[in-house]
């Protein structure tokens, strides 16, 4: 009998609550469960007690008898500190598609002729401003 140790859903309608449960694997998520070992209540904040309530001597009890907790209830514990971290990489989550990429280096190619563009009028003037001054300085040895 494969033990899972996960979460079933209860609350109404867009009000989530869950139990934390030891439940043999084959049985449906909200059905037939062995223990509840706690609860889980998303919609209080982060830093709340409340938010996640474990009987720990029991999970543990459930842990050592063989159980697979699920990765949601996993993270939970390594938060707890009773299963210790583990590192996850997600490589490709925040690559764009392939289409936004290229969309992308188009618009960068085009920002950086824009900034070039920008940057050569606002040279020129200053060029220009240096004659006019000559110009000044010799009328007044001159005179």
């Amino acid at each position: 009998m494969a033990m899972k140790i996960r979460l079933a859903r209860g609350g109404s309608k867009k009000r989530p609550f869950y139990r934390i449960v030891a439940a043999d694997s084959r049985m449906p998520r909200d059905g037939r469960f062995i223990e509840k070992l706690g609860t889980y209540n998303p919609l209080l904040p982060k830093d709340s007690e409340e938010r996640v309530k474990m009987n720990m001597e029991r999970v543990q009890h459930w842990l050592d008898q063989g159980a697979q907790p699920t990765d949601r209830i996993a993270r939970m514990l390594e938060a707890a500190g009773t299963l210790p971290k583990t590192e996850r990489n997600n490589p490709n989550k925040a690559k764009p598609g392939k289409k936004a990429q290229e969309r992308a280096e188009e618009k960068a190619a085009k920002a950086a002729e824009a900034a070039e563009a920008a940057a050569a009028p606002a040279e020129e003037p200053a060029v220009e401003e240096a004659p006019v001054e000559e110009a000044a300085a010799e009328e007044e040895k001159s005179e």
